[in-house]
């Protein structure tokens, strides 16, 4: 990060104890606080409001390592010259204050996404309320107390959350209340707020509504992010977030997907266009992606962007990557690379956002996206030059990496033809070429994805389960953690309410989730076809719950070792199915 230029990192780590510590002291119990937060791996959402209980309890264990990573970050962090953006009060509260305090304005808010008030439905307290400015002094004088300070504060108060009133008066004193309990107790505080609400809810956010959010604060004294600008910038429909200082982020990958993606043209000129703004009140350069082990060349682009004075030249810069990234002149790489940023890479389609719509990770329907927002030939194009590269390359990680990674986007694309030749066969009654298709995406290229994926270590569901696992103190915190972790990547909750939100393409996810799911559905329309009865998808979307649940559960070990040769297997891979693959563009 510090080699990259990154000077105001979020650290966010470790802030649950302070939260108890805080809440214990005002009169909650326990148990109390074990259904506010979630599992490990939906804390991001439980620390904006949005989720509670899901995946949890927080083992103590849990508590006191985060604690200590928290101080090791932020030693490290300082070490380099960084400012470390530590947490504030939002306003979300446990239920239990409306036990203790059962005269406080607190408000009940509607279910989050998908989710019942089981796991959502948060409790917030407004900020005009005195106890308010009690809760957000007595947390931000522990993480002071504990963290030392930068005086760069984050909290966002309606994160996909309505507000209660669209009043600008109304608005206007939240973000004032707010940002009073960050300067009672340290005046030089600073906010630094997400704009994505902005984003989320265009509809409620109307200039009058922002101005009186944004001008809540003395002007200069918060930092908006305008979260997503590759793609939906704000600042440019809020004249410089109407004064207040932002800092231009490129958002890119939503749940951390596999898949190639990038919108490499908007990044190289979305900044500089940022500073020519009139009356621009731009800071900075941000990443704020869900997941970032995707992708390499988009974020190194991106961060090599806040050393330059203006655009780069796309060709050139992508053509000297490929030297640096395998220390190779052969052309082949070049003009792959080359081909890559001006096709996959260059997504201009204001409808397609790297929310992974591939058929191959979603649950299987009768009317699933195909469209994408780039030429598959082009693909496959980039994808043969790199077979004609030196053969020497094959012991170099990163060439490794990369033909895994498009060998795997190929074998992506090609599972959506052979989903559209499957539907087609449904469609029109003929069982030969259902089973033929269907036959072949299941029994042959899925199981050869997941053997290619089996052969890096950065493609294997092992390593993130064993990751997890070695949190746990004992066999019952490491079942916990390893439940979190799969139920992150497919699941997404108790009954799927976000269902593959964060779906990745790894070995053993693909042959124990993906396949099993596709399986089943061919074997369904094959019976439906047999027997004369129609596809009902509510009755299969039962079926595959199972099935999708059930590897949630199965306890199953994963290599977290490669095995085989990434070339070898590529290379059949490739002799395989790129003849037909150029069939499919005809």
């Amino acid at each position: 990060m510090a080699l990259n230029g990154i000077n105001l990192p979020l650290a966010f780590t470790g802030q649950e104890v302070l939260w108890i510590e805080v809440y214990l002291s005002l009169g909650l119990n326990q148990t109390e606080m074990d259904r506010f937060f979630t599992g490990p791996a939906f804390l991001a959402w439980n620390r904006m409001g949005n989720l509670f209980q899901w995946g949890g309890p927080l083992p103590q264990s849990w508590h006191v390592k985060q604690l200590n990573l928290q101080l090791k970050i932020l030693e490290r962090m300082r070490s380099f010259g960084m400012i470390p953006v530590l947490p504030a009060f939002s306003g979300i509260v446990p239920e239990g204050i409306t036990r203790l305090f059962p005269q406080a304005n607190v408000t009940k808010l509607s279910p989050w996404s998908h989710f019942n008030c089981t796991y959502s439905c948060a409790y917030v307290l407004d900020p005009r309320d005195p106890l308010f400015q009690r809760i957000g002094a007595l947390f931000l004088t522990q993480v002071i107390a504990e963290f030392g300070t930068d005086h760069i504060y984050n909290t966002d108060t309606f994160n996909e959350m309505i507000p209660a009133s669209s009043d600008p008066t109304y608005l206007a004193s939240i973000s004032r209340a707010v940002f009073s309990t960050m300067t009672s107790v340290d005046p030089q505080a600073i906010w630094l707020m997400q704009g994505w609400l902005f984003i989320s809810d265009p509809s409620f956010w109307k200039p009058d509504q922002v101005k009186a959010l944004l001008h809540g604060v003395p002007l200069g004294r918060m930092i908006v992010l305008d979260l997503f600008a590759e793609s939906m910038p704000v600042y440019s429909s809020t004249n410089s977030f109407y004064g207040q200082p932002f800092i231009w982020c490129m958002l890119h990958n939503f749940g951390g997907n596999s898949g190639l993606f990038g919108t490499v043209e908007s990044i190289n000129s979305g900044p500089f266009n940022a500073i020519r703004f009139p009356n621009s009140t731009l800071v900075g350069l941000g990443l704020t992606p869900e997941g970032i082990e995707q992708n390499p060349v988009v974020y190194e682009l991106m961060s090599e962007l806040a050393w330059r004075k203006e655009p780069v030249n796309l060709s050139k810069w992508v053509s000297l990557y490929a030297l640096r990234r395998y220390g190779s002149m052969d052309e082949n790489l070049a003009v792959a690379w080359q081909i890559l940023f001006h096709s996959v890479y260059n997504c201009t389609l204001p409808q397609y956002k790297n929310h992974n719509r591939s058929p191959l990770v979603h649950r299987p329907s009768m009317h699933m996206q195909t469209d994408i927002w780039y030429e598959p030939a082009d693909l496959y194009k980039a994808w043969k030059l790199l077979f004609e590269a030196s053969s020497g390359l094959v012991t170099l990680e990163t060439f490794r990496y990369d033909l895994v990674d498009v060998t795997r986007q190929a074998l992506q694309l090609l599972t959506t033809e052979f989903y559209k030749e499957i539907r087609n066969a449904f469609q029109a009654q003929k069982l030969p070429d259902l089973l033929t298709a269907g036959g072949v995406l299941v029994y042959d290229l899925l199981p050869e994805l997941d053997r290619l994926l089996s052969s890096n270590e950065h493609f294997l569901l092992g390593v993130w389960l064993e990751q997890a696992q070695s949190q746990g103190v004992d066999e019952h915190e490491a079942q916990l953690y390893d439940i979190n972790a799969r139920n992150q990547i497919t699941l997404w909750g108790p009954d799927g309410e976000i269902l593959d939100y964060a779906s990745k393409e790894w070995a053993g996810l693909v042959e124990d989730y993906y396949l099993q799911r596709w399986g089943l559905f061919v074997n369904t329309l094959v019976e439906c076809l047999d027997r004369g009865r129609p596809f009902k998808q509510d009755v299969f979307n039962q079926a595959v719950f199972q099935v999708e649940k059930g590897f949630v559960y199965n306890q199953r070990k994963y290599p977290s070792k490669p095995l085989g040769n990434t070339y070898d297997i590529a290379r059949r891979i490739f002799l395989k199915y790129y003849p037909y693959a150029l069939k499919s563009l005809k």
